[in-house]
């Protein structure tokens, strides 16, 4: 079962050219159901998940988003929304500025990986104007958007790998 896990985080690459197929309901249904099994600080679940299907709200996350042209092209885009108030409630002002970002971002990670199970390309995005993301989602004052997550099916079967630090870059031990 590791070696299936390993397979399947290794071979999630970040994906920029979507086809125009739609996703099938059945698969966003999974991917939200494996969001919502993600672990989040006190089971709190301090964020939403924004799906985003109109062509029109795309365009808007696409021109809030420095005009990344693959956004623009996505079937769906999932918006990952942190929202501090909830978190702050049981864990004051750690939890209004961080508890509730982690949450957010452990719930994209796992729709990455559910996104890759399902043959379904992805990429994260942190680039954004984050009013004008807000605006367009009608998001509540207090919450923030954190993520967006364009996902489709890739264009291209060639991709290209890029270059992973060696573990004793990325870890060390005391």
């Amino acid at each position: 079962m590791i070696n299936e896990f390993e397979s399947l985080c290794n071979s999630r690459k970040s994906i920029r050219k979507f086809t125009d197929k739609l996703i099938e309901e059945d698969k966003i249904s999974k991917i939200l159901n494996i969001i919502n099994s993600a672990p989040s600080a006190g089971n709190l679940q301090a964020y939403e998940v924004i799906v985003v299907k109109s062509k029109d709200k795309i365009r808007e996350l696409y021109e809030s988003s420095l005009h990344q042209k693959f956004i623009n092209e996505a079937p769906v885009v999932l918006v990952f929304v942190a929202k501090p108030q909830e978190s702050s409630k049981r864990y004051g002002e750690r939890g209004e500025q961080l508890y509730c970002i982690q949450d957010a971002t452990i719930a994209c990670t796992y729709a990455m990986l559910a996104c890759e199970a399902l043959d379904i390309s992805s990429t994260w995005v942190g680039a954004f104007e984050e009013d004008k993301i807000k605006e367009a989602l009608d998001c509540k004052t207090d919450e923030i958007p954190i993520a967006l997550l364009p996902i489709g099916y890739t264009l291209s079967n060639k991709i290209s790998f890029t270059h992973r630090k060696d573990l004793n870059e990325m870890a060390r031990e005391v």
